[in-house]
């Protein structure tokens, strides 16, 4: 394995580490295109494994918070999004295909088994 090889693996490992970045990416990969106050929902719900209306509003905005200002931002510089804050979107760009098999060898091996039993990606 060369050099670039082994550091493009080694990001994206990096980046598939975080839950909240996973769970944003299964949910994305189903459609390819998301509103940022959708993804802070489905993420909250599943990093809590919780119902929706069990929710609070802390818990989304420290949600919203940590994909604002880390998860998105690390996201988009690995091309694997792109979004903009003041719309809310967000899209899978050209570089998701790259860790789409990286993702879904996580998502088989979640806890969760609403994560586990969605639709290959």
């Amino acid at each position: 394995m060369n050099q670039t090889n082994a550091s493009r693996m080694e990001a994206a490992c990096s980046l598939l580490a975080e839950s909240e970045r996973r769970f944003l990416l299964y949910q994305l990969a189903g459609n390819r295109t998301a509103n940022i106050e959708d993804l802070v929902s489905q993420v909250a719900v599943w990093e809590l494994d919780a119902r929706p209306n069990a929710i609070d509003k802390e818990v989304r905005q420290r949600v919203y918070v940590s994909l604002v200002h880390n998860h998105l931002p690390r996201l988009a510089d690995y091309d694997i999004i792109e979004y903009d804050l003041r719309s809310g979107d967000i899209v899978l760009a050209e570089g998701f295909e790259d860790i789409r098999p990286l993702l879904e060898q996580f998502r088989q091996t979640e806890e969760e088994p609403e994560i586990r039993e969605r639709p290959p990606l």
